[in-house]
């Protein structure tokens, strides 16, 4: 039954949306977001201008290439190995894809004009009339956000997931159901460029250091992260873990918080061998699907999400219980000669590298490295020198990372790329242990994103 202290879930347009700003529209960045936006205003009828720095990008341009062909021929005007700067006085709104900084001169020149910036979440936002459920945190934001999609899909009630998962908001425009709820991951990045952006239910679910190389200050990262409650009003939700440590989130939402204990402000526990929701037991710990202890925080944040929706109990129990995972998170890829290979491509930062270490006793033999974000590497000392044999350092942060793993006493190689890395792994690797990539750092040296490392690290591993 549904609870009955709540109404139900009711999936269908959400609140109103404030108008979109006059174009013409100057798109900037033509990665997957910025091709979702422009097709998506193109779709209206108005007139777009694309523009991308990212030529000359290691293993971008033929991707690149084919993005702008694609919107050339949906009648965007492009401009490659261009800022924007220098077609910046025709735009009337300029859209900033989330990979593009705010000292970028193209949005500098923009709002010194006065000219709006919207980021492809707030356009998307404001073109999709959908409810939303929004995700957000350091770690646990992919996990989470496709858990409450699968929530969502066993108590068959439609959804649409998107954002930094993988599909941007904006291809939704125009394209689903009234009554479908979208269900969006939402990172710093894509926060910090909202302006309106108003989900009806929101989650945060921890802060840790991360982007520093983007947010001047952890502080700012948190304003970054804090816009997600912002503009709720009280008919909204706002979902968090009490340990959280801020007093106020902001916004008007009705809190619903999370956590271990039984204390009287927790409407989710985990105490006991369970988690309780109302003061019943939902779900016993075990039975969850994923394991580890962050993972009991991701589905602790997905139960609270969906059943102060109003979904039903044995429907958020159900999808606890049977939830796979996600790709490049934990990803098991395949066992050779005994040795498990791992792809953990989504851990681009520290804190999340060491959940992964963590969920192992011992013999990893880490893949780890990629372009730094002016993070200390210092805290994977302990975890390292712990659980692994060797560690295997690539791209551009690798000497950075030999500095401080050196105190380990863990075998260090260097070994400047993938390929290297797989092969001196998989070479030393005995029955019993693993080979694991968890990064701790961004992709960008190397690949265009940490989903096309992890697909090159499967494919390596299934040639082995």
């Amino acid at each position: 039954m549904t609870d009955g202290s709540r109404p139900p879930a009711r999936p269908g347009a959400g609140r109103p949306r404030p108008p979109l700003p006059g174009g013409p529209y100057l798109v900037i960045g033509l990665a997957r977001s910025g091709v979702a936006a422009a097709e998506a205003l193109r779709a209206r009828g108005e007139e777009v201008i694309g523009c991308d720095t990212r030529a000359g990008r290691a293993g971008s341009d033929s991707e690149l290439d084919r993005a702008a062909q694609r919107l050339s021929r949906a009648g965007v005007e492009i401009h490659l190995d261009a800022s924007g700067s220098a077609v910046a006085a025709r735009a009337g709104t300029l859209i900033k894809s989330p990979g593009v900084p705010q000292n970028a001169p193209s949005v500098v020149a923009a709002r010194a004009r006065g000219v709006p910036v919207l980021g492809e979440l707030e356009l998307a936002w404001r073109l999709v009339f959908n409810e939303f459920i929004a995700v957000t945190g350091t770690n646990g934001k992919t996990t989470t956000t496709e858990w409450i999609g699968h929530v969502h899909r066993t108590a068959a009630l439609p959804v649409a997931v998107v954002g930094n998962v993988g599909t941007a908001a904006s291809t939704l425009a125009g394209t689903i159901s009234p009554e479908t709820t979208v269900v969006c991951e939402a990172s710093s990045f894509q926060l910090e460029d909202t302006v309106a952006f108003a989900p009806e239910a929101a989650a945060l679910l921890n802060l840790t250091p991360d982007h520093l190389d983007r947010h001047p200050t952890f502080d700012d990262y948190v304003a970054a992260k804090l816009k997600i409650f912002a503009n709720q009003g009280n008919d909204d939700l706002a979902v968090a873990p009490a340990d959280l440590g801020i007093e106020d989130l902001g916004g008007c939402a009705r809190r619903v918080l999370f956590g271990a204990g039984d204390g009287d402000s927790l409407e989710l526990s985990d105490r006991a061998g369970y988690l309780w929701w109302d003061g019943e037991p939902l779900i016993a710990v075990d039975e969850i699907a994923l394991p580890g202890a962050h993972n009991r925080a991701n589905a602790m944040a997905t139960a609270a999400v969906c059943l102060a929706r109003g979904i039903e109990r044995d429907a958020v129990a159900e999808a606890l219980r049977t939830f796979t995972g996600v790709a490049h998170r934990l990803e098991a890829i395949a066992v050779r000669d005994g040795v498990s290979y791992v792809n953990d491509s989504k851990a681009t930062n520290v804190a999340s590298a060491i959940v992964a270490l963590e969920s192992y006793d011992g013999g990893v033999h880490l893949i780890a490295g990629g372009r730094g974000k002016n993070q200390d590497f210092s805290p994977l000392v302990e975890p390292v020198a712990q659980r692994c044999r060797a560690a295997y350092l690539i791209g551009e942060a690798a000497d950075e990372l030999a500095v401080a793993l050196a105190p380990t006493g863990v075998v260090l190689h260097r070994c400047g790329d993938l390929e290297r890395a797989v092969a001196a792994g998989a070479s030393a690797a005995s029955a019993g242990e693993t080979v694991l990539l968890s990064p701790a750092c961004a992709s960008y040296d190397q690949f265009p994103d940490f989903e096309a490392r992890g697909d090159r690290f499967r494919a390596l591993v299934r040639g082995l």
